[in-house]
């Protein structure tokens, strides 16, 4: 497989506070779901209302209404994104942070496309001037009184982090986008919100998801880095916080600093990617379904004393209320300001669920960032200096990037050092320890609960980048840096019975996808190395014939793989011809018979492996017919490539493809000569 991208994980939707209540806006405004622009209409009209509350209100309609596709042409018709710019800097600030939240949500629901429509709409210009005055505003001390000054920092950080996502979201789909954050120097402002880490890690987070996404092939960008910005990485990559928003944003900024590898100099190498893995093996370690249990066992336990709290002043309250009505002198306003100072005072209620979905979000990103590191290309020892244990990446801390102003070096590259400090680190095991399925009891408590249902997905989708992850492992380190012979034997073994232990795998597409790109890497591995291999033809057949059929291009590509992989095996063994006459069979008819191109040509692929040499595929091609078949599809294989090849398939596709073309050229007339001597 080629480089797996980051992907971000899908953010709770905005939802508006204050004085103004979204879901009442959108019910009055009538967002309930009609999919005519009516209620677009309306709520763009009220954001030119002279009253601040009116566009706050529209703003906030807008963000719902925003989610639901259908509504997305009559906003695009009303020009809805250059109507919302300018209210990101509107005079009040409630309606600045409701704005951005609506263009947060746009640019996270529409996609490429929206986001993309969105810079042409220009929507950078007021955002990045949004950033901007943000920014001078943290650094304002005029205000008076403190409270004063305070409560108005919060809400210039609010829109701050709102803002920050929104260019996140539009940087991640367009590179225009990326070429405007480079030349507009917004590295410097989002820089200095990270510099806050300490103080509002939500705000941090969202820069070093951004720059995480601006950072990844963008060397124009990496040469704006100085000394003092990559000491703002290392101080919040080396924050001694351990809750779980601050491992979230330590692992973030280490896929920053990945992508900064072409700026690091020789004598910090060794040290940088000690504290990277050191970073992700951390994360890596913690028992994230154990501690979800914890998280909603604390949760429970919070709301029932909150609960008993609410009772007990709820009561005092009342005696309180009592006292007021014989006492004419207390107005009642005041009684309505305590009840309301009560309530502000408990605690926020989804305290225990966003920890918990910041550890799952900060271990499927390590995860996704040792993919990354495992797809360097033109490895070159040369570059590194010698890796040691792990104790390195405590010298981390002595003035790492300080050197940083010579020459940019060749890209750091996983040499023979870097597989040692893999080892070191424990990542391969720990990636295994990933794979497994989620634990049962924090599925089962998460299914039941409505709010925190979602992180079914998010630890089904740990072990699915698991899977790759040790897919991309076990393409690159050698046997002995996987545990030898048998720890490959014994990972055949777990992957199977992973496989198998579900009836239903097929109906899994993401997790039948990554495990038999697993299987895929790892047979291969076993086949080169001659080690043998674990799955029975039965298994390996009831895989093949319920996988066949899925939807997915890379299953149907993998199991294809497989079937050529353990068939080339099977041919220099004695005993075989029936389970080979099954597997020509099946690749035959996948080959003349997919769809897709790219799947045939990989059928074809296998049936060359696994019919090239030894006496039982000879025997097996024959009784199968294997020449004759192959000459009547020959035409039909070169014509389809004619004809569907440049409109459906890219270069390197079509480049694969007449490879194949002309490899079933020779195969056919090796095949040939296997005929006539065995018929003779």
């Amino acid at each position: 497989m080629g480089k797996s991208r980051t992907k971000r994980f899908k953010r709770p939707q905005f939802s508006p506070t204050g004085d103004c209540q979204a879901e009442a806006a959108a019910e009055a405004d009538g967002t309930g779901g009609d999919e005519d622009d009516g209620p677009a209409a309306e709520l763009l009209e009220k954001l030119q209302h002279p009253s601040a509350e009116v566009r706050e209100c529209a703003c906030a309609g807008l963000a719902r209404l925003v989610q639901q596709r259908p509504a997305w042409p009559g906003l695009a018709r009303r020009d809805a994104v250059r109507r919302l710019g300018p209210l990101l800097l509107d005079p009040s600030l409630a309606v600045r942070e409701t704005a951005a939240g609506a263009l947060r949500n746009l640019s996270a629901c529409g996609g490429f496309e929206v986001c993309d429509d969105m810079v042409t709409k220009d929507i950078m210009t007021p955002l990045v001037a949004l950033l901007k005055e943000c920014s001078a505003g943290l650094d304002s001390n005029e205000m008076s009184p403190q409270e004063k000054k305070d409560q108005n920092r919060n809400s210039i950080e609010n829109i701050a982090n709102e803002a920050m996502n929104v260019l996140w979201n539009i940087c991640e789909c367009s590179s225009r986008a990326v070429s405007i954050f480079n030349k507009e120097g917004c590295l410097e402002i989002v820089l200095k919100y990270l510099s806050r880490f300490s103080t509002n890690v939500d705000l941090a987070i969202s820069v070093a998801y951004c720059l995480q996404t601006v950072t990844e092939d963008n060397p124009e960008l990496l040469k704006s880095f100085s000394d003092p910005a990559l000491h703002v990485l290392e101080s919040a990559m080396l924050s001694p916080v351990t809750s779980m928003e601050y491992i979230l944003l330590k692992t973030l900024v280490a896929g920053t600093i990945w992508n900064l590898k072409d700026i690091i100099p020789s004598k910090s190498q060794a040290e940088i990617i000690n504290a990277i893995l050191k970073i992700l093996s951390e994360v890596l370690d913690l028992d994230a379904g154990e501690i979800v249990v914890q998280m909603q066992e604390a949760e429970k336990q919070r709301l029932e004393a909150a609960a008993e709290t609410e009772d007990i002043l709820g009561s005092a309250n009342h005696d309180a209320l009592m006292e007021d009505d014989e006492m004419e002198e207390i107005p009642h306003k005041r009684k309505v300001r305590r009840k309301t100072f009560i309530s502000d005072l408990l605690p926020p209620t989804d305290k225990e669920l966003r920890e918990s979905i910041a550890l799952l979000t900060a271990q499927q990103t390590a995860l996704e960032i040792i993919v990354n590191m495992c797809c360097s290309e033109d490895p070159s020892e040369d570059e590194w200096e010698e890796l040691s244990s792990s104790d390195e990446s405590d010298a981390f801390m002595e003035n790492s990037f300080s050197e940083c102003g010579g020459q940019l070096l060749s890209p750091l590259c996983l040499s023979h050092e870097v597989h040692t400090a893999f080892t070191n680190y424990l990542i391969p095991k720990k990636i295994f320890e990933k794979t497994a399925f989620p634990n049962s009891t924090a599925v089962d408590l998460c299914s039941r609960s409505p709010t925190w249902k979602s992180l079914v997905r998010k630890m089904n989708t740990i072990q699915c980048r698991a899977l790759v992850c040790l897919q991309s492992l076990v393409s690159l380190l050698d046997v002995d840096h996987l545990g030898g012979p048998a720890a490959l034997q014994t990972l055949a073994q777990h992957l199977s019975q992973l496989l198998f232990s579900q009836p239903d795998f097929a109906k899994h597409v993401d997790f039948l996808e990554a495990i038999s790109s697993a299987l895929r890497a790892l047979l291969q591995t076993m086949a080169s190395n001659n080690i043998s291999q674990c799955m029975t033809p039965d298994q390996l057949m009831t895989l093949c014939t319920a996988s066949i059929h899925s939807s997915n291009t890379g299953v149907r590509v993998n199991v294809v793989s497989i079937l050529g992989i353990t068939g080339s095996v099977l041919a220099k063994e004695d005993g075989t011809l029936e389970t080979l006459k099954t597997i020509g069979c099946f690749l035959l008819e996948v080959a003349t018979k997919d769809p897709s191109l790219v799947v045939a040509g990989e059928a074809l692929d296998a049936l060359f492996d696994v019919f090239a040499d030894g006496k039982e595929a000879e025997r097996a091609s024959v009784q199968i017919k294997l020449l004759s078949a192959l000459k009547e599809f020959q035409p039909v294989f070169k014509m389809k490539i004619r004809k569907e090849g440049r409109g459906k398939y890219s270069p390197d596709q079509l480049c694969v493809l007449d490879n194949v073309k002309m490899n079933l050229r020779r195969f056919v007339a090796y095949q040939e000569t296997v005929e006539k001597r065995l018929t003779a």
